[in-house]
């Protein structure tokens, strides 16, 4: 079999095309452009079929299916875009996790640091405060471990852009917070708004775990699976339940801590992962639409009851 790699603009991207076996899978035909094109390293390649009359998005060649599944006879034409340097998502994450878990520690064993913004050596150690350090310790702990052990993607990488955007926002929102949770001026809240935020927390966080568990369970170990209509426990009321605990589980820290940082960093993790959660919850009504032998999708809260 013959398959023709052209570029959008148009252009060869391996001359002459590339020549395989008639059962070649995409997986081969990714190695064999890589082997002419060292540059481009398999997790780089995003290869689909020319658009058909009709058609609003092209079809996009699927890792581990047969070539022959795409096209008619002996010879072929696949479109390629370099999707540029790439990351796994392990690493991905562990650098956005590990900035947070290392930064908010800082601030509350090194209270001279403040004396550089001109602030007074902090006179005393909050209770609350002291809390805070283990429940924030333990999310992002928890977010780590679960990233090599729990976690299984459906992407093998990312681009290697998001490590810089994402370090971004979980270190600066996590620098932000311990500035003003652990500030030499800070005033906690009430006892038992204390107490109800944190145990909100904990909940939450333990929700979260077991959430993760169950989609680990819709994943074969090589990511791969599809779509699945996910079920048990709180997903049986909530599309994205694992999003909804990770939000409660902010909102038990903040009622606890109290701080503006806080609360924007929540408003900021909502929307993004109510964006998430809208176009999830559309792509598995669509799945599942109960059509031609499909199932059909039940009824559930998106990610937020009893508002969204």
């Amino acid at each position: 079999m013959k398959v023709d790699v052209i570029s959008r603009s148009g252009k060869e991207v391996v001359k002459g095309g590339i020549q395989l076996e008639d059962e070649a899978t995409v997986d081969d035909l990714k190695k064999a452009i890589y082997k002419s094109v060292r540059k481009f390293y398999p997790a780089r390649q995003r290869l689909t079929l020319a658009l058909e009359s009709g058609q609003t998005r092209p079809t996009v060649l699927d890792s581990g299916k047969k070539l022959k599944e795409y096209f008619e006879g002996n010879q072929g034409k696949v479109l390629f875009k370099d999707l540029g340097p790439q990351v796994g998502y392990s690493t991905l994450f562990f650098f956005e996790y590990i900035g947070p878990l290392v930064i908010y520690p800082i601030f509350y064993f090194y209270p001279t640091l403040y004396t550089y913004f001109g602030l007074p050596l902090r006179k005393e150690v909050h209770q609350v405060q002291t809390w805070a350090l283990y429940a924030w310790t333990f999310h992002y702990s928890k977010r780590i471990l679960e990233t090599f052990f729990v976690h299984r993607f459906s992407h093998a990488t990312s681009p290697i852009s998001n490590v810089y955007r994402n370090c971004l926002y979980y270190w600066t929102f996590g620098a932000f917070i311990a500035y003003f949770v652990n500030h030499p001026l800070y005033t906690p809240v009430g006892e038992k708004q204390i107490l109800f935020g944190f145990a909100l927390s904990a909940v939450a966080q333990i929700s979260n775990f077991y959430t993760h568990i169950i989609l680990r369970g819709l994943r074969s170990p090589n990511g791969k699976g599809g779509y699945q209509i996910p079920s048990g426990f709180l997903f049986n009321f909530v599309t994205c339940a694992n999003y909804m605990t990770e939000i409660y589980q902010w909102i038990g820290f903040n009622i606890a801590t109290q701080t503006l940082a806080g609360y924007l960093f929540l408003a900021a993790a909502g929307f993004i992962m109510s964006v998430w959660a809208l176009g999830k919850h559309k792509r598995l009504r669509r799945t599942f639409d109960g059509k031609e032998g499909r199932a059909k999708y039940p009824r559930r809260w998106v990610i937020f009851p009893p508002f969204l």
